[in-house]
C-alpha cells in the first residue's frame, strides 16, 4: 500500500442474507447474500465517489473470507486483512427480512467469534495510515469485543500522531449493547477524534444529551475538543458545527428501495467532499444527496456514481437520457 491514500476506515464487514421481498425467513428458499459493514460501506461509497479508499480489518481464510474481499475490491477499494486460519474465526452474518409497515424490517446477527473480534494493530498494515489523510471508523466496531476496542483505540492514536484526521461515527446498536456501557466507551474514544457523526436521537438516549441538534453540536465539540460535530435529524436533515459556525442541510426526497447503509452513504459523501476540498457546507449537500441515492439501491452498499450525485445536486435527477 504504497503512495498517498485518502480514506482508511477500520471494520467489521459481514455477509447479508436475505429472503425475496414479501417472504419471511422462516418460509424462503432463497437468500441474496451481499457485503455489509458500516466501515467498508463508506470505503465503497468514498472509492466510488473518486477516493483512494482502504479498508482494514481481520478475516479467516476462507471462501466466504475472499467473498468479502472480492466483493470490496470490485468497487474500487483496497483492502488491509489480517487472514487468518479458518477454524481461528468466522466471518459474521447477518439476516435481514424487509417487511412493510406494520411488520418492519427485522435484522438477526450471527457474529459471534468472528475473526475481526480477536483483531490487534500489530496484525494490520498500519504504515497506510501514516500517507492518509482521513482515518473513519464507528461505534459498532469497539462494542464488539474488549479487544476491538483496544485496538480502535490505538489506530485513532496511530493516526493522531501521523496527522491524520480521525471521523467516527457513533452509529450504536443495542443489539451489541447497553446506552450506559457504550457511552462509557464511546467517551474514552472522543479524545483521539476530530470529527463526531452522532444521530440526534442517539446524543439523547447513548450519550445523555439535551437539546436540539445545535446545542448538542455546541456541547460535544466543547466538551471534548472536537473540530467538527454532525449530528443527523432523519427526515430533518443534518447540522454541522465548525469553527463556531452552524450549517444546516435538508434531505432530498427519495423513493425508499433500501434504507440500510443510509447513513454509512451519508459519512462517505461527506468525507469525498471534503478530500476534494470542499468545505463543510459543500460536503453536507453531496452527504444528503448520496444518502438519498443510496435509498434507491439494495443492498448495504451506495453503488452510486458522482454524476449521479451531481444531478440530485442539480435538482436533475429523473430519467437519464
Amino acid at each position: 500500500m504504497v503512495g498517498v491514500t485518502d480514506l482508511v476506515t477500520f471494520g467489521e464487514t459481514m455477509l447479508r442474507l436475505s429472503p425475496p421481498r414479501g417472504e419471511r425467513l422462516e418460509r424462503t428458499r432463497e437468500l441474496d447474500v451481499q457485503a455489509g459493514g458500516a466501515e467498508s460501506n463508506v470505503a465503497v461509497g468514498a472509492a466510488r465517489l473518486g477516493a483512494d479508499a482502504v479498508w482494514f480489518s481481520k478475516l479467516p481464510e476462507s471462501p466466504l473470507g475472499r467473498r468479502i474481499v472480492s466483493e470490496l475490491r470490485s468497487h474500487g477499494v483496497r483492502t488491509g486483512v489480517a487472514w487468518t486460519d479458518a477454524d481461528a474465526g468466522r466471518v459474521g452474518t447477518y439476516y435481514l427480512e424487509h417487511g412493510g409497515e406494520p411488520r418492519g424490517t427485522d435484522v438477526i446477527y450471527d457474529r459471534s467469534n468472528a475473526a475481526i473480534t480477536t483483531v490487534e494493530p500489530g496484525e494490520l498494515p498500519t504504515a497506510a495510515l501514516e500517507s492518509a489523510d482521513y482515518f473513519h471508523t464507528t461505534g459498532i466496531t469497539p462494542a464488539l469485543s474488549e479487544t476491538t476496542r483496544e485496538t480502535t483505540r490505538s489506530l485513532l492514536r496511530a493516526a493522531g500522531d501521523a496527522g491524520v484526521t480521525r471521523t467516527f461515527d457513533l452509529n450504536y446498536r443495542s443489539k451489541l449493547w447497553d446506552p450506559a456501557t457504550a457511552r462509557r466507551a464511546y467517551e474514552t474514544l472522543f479524545a483521539d477524534v476530530d470529527v463526531l457523526f452522532v444521530p440526534q436521537r442517539d446524543a439523547h438516549e447513548v450519550l445523555d444529551r439535551e437539546g436540539d441538534a445545535v446545542e448538542i453540536a455546541h456541547g460535544l465539540a466543547s466538551e471534548h475538543d472536537l473540530e467538527c460535530v454532525v449530528v443527523t435529524r432523519g427526515t430533518g436533515g443534518a447540522v454541522a458545527l465548525r469553527d463556531g459556525s452552524v450549517h444546516e442541510q435538508g434531505v432530498f426526497e427519495a423513493e425508499t428501495f433500501d434504507a440500510i447503509g443510509t447513513g454509512d452513504a451519508f459519512v462517505a459523501g461527506f468525507l469525498a467532499e471534503r478530500i476534494d476540498g470542499g468545505d463543510v457546507p459543500a460536503a453536507l449537500e453531496r452527504a444528503a444527496a448520496t444518502a438519498a441515492l443510496k435509498r434507491t439501491v439494495g443492498g448495504d452498499i451506495a453503488v452510486v456514481t458522482s454524476e449521479e450525485v451531481d444531478r440530485v445536486l442539480e435538482g436533475d435527477a429523473g430519467i437519464d437520457r
